[in-house]
Formats: structure tokens, C-alpha cells, sequence
């Protein structure tokens, strides 16, 4: 039984992060087109400052949004008692949700496969970013 409620968190947990990052990229994506048109209107170079300064801006508009979805499960464990303070419940969110996952050790046993999927959710978004990123690039340097 407590393997479906994990995978039943877990399948909420990957909707709404889903959601939240299909949002933030409609909102990212949405801005490149606009900022792709005054480029071109304006004829500027693909190395122009002001190029340069929206590719920051997106980076960091990118690490936002991860912020947002890496906090989200730091939050979950901390409120459901399977990580005990807030800075190692971010610590081991950050290191699951890259799939870098150095231990289990911070969390509850009863909650690694909660982990265990937000690996594979942060794979997956951190992949939709990436592609996102390299199609901007390229529609930059145009």
C-alpha cells in the first residue's frame, strides 16, 4: 500500500512539475519570438550586447524555474516528515532531481522511490530546457 501512495505522489508531483515548467517555457518561449522579431527589425548582430543579455537573462530565468520545482519536493518531504530540515531537504531534492543522487541517507526510507522518480523528472525537464536553450541560441545567431 505504501508503494501506491508513493507512486501516486509521485505521478502528482511529475504533473505538476510538468504543468509549471510547460509555463514557464510557453512564457520563455513567447519572449523569444518577440525578442527574435526586434533583433531582426532592428538588424542586429547575433553577438550584439543586447543578445547577450537576454541569453543571461533565459539562463537565469531557467534556474528559476528549476528553483521552483526542485523547492516543490524539497517542500513535500519537509511537510510530510521524510526529510527533517528545510537546507537537506533542498540539498537532496537538488541532488535527486539531476539525477546526481550521491545518497539516500538524508531521507526516509519510505519515501526513496519519490526521489527516485524525481530523478527521472528532473532528467526530463532539465532536457526540455536544454533543447529549449540550444533551439534560442540558434534562433539568436540567425
Amino acid at each position: 500500500m505504501a508503494m501506491l501512495l508513493n507512486l501516486v505522489i509521485s505521478t502528482a508531483m511529475v504533473l505538476f512539475t510538468v504543468m509549471l515548467h510547460g509555463l514557464g517555457m510557453a512564457l520563455l518561449g513567447r519572449l523569444l519570438r518577440n525578442e527574435v522579431q526586434d533583433e531582426r527589425a532592428m538588424h542586429l548582430p547575433a553577438l550584439s550586447p543586447r543578445n547577450l543579455a537576454f541569453t543571461l537573462i533565459t539562463v537565469l530565468a531557467l534556474f528559476f524555474l528549476h528553483g521552483l520545482e526542485i523547492w516543490s519536493y524539497a517542500l513535500l518531504y519537509l511537510a510530510n516528515g521524510a526529510i527533517r530540515s528545510l537546507e537537506v531537504a533542498v540539498y537532496f531534492s537538488t541532488i535527486s532531481y539531476a539525477a546526481i543522487g550521491y545518497s539516500d541517507h538524508y531521507i526516509q526510507p519510505g519515501w526513496r522511490l519519490v526521489a527516485g522518480i524525481e530523478g527521472i523528472n528532473g532528467l526530463l525537464l532539465l532536457g526540455w530546457s536544454t533543447a529549449f536553450f540550444v533551439t534560442m541560441v540558434a534562433r539568436l545567431g540567425r
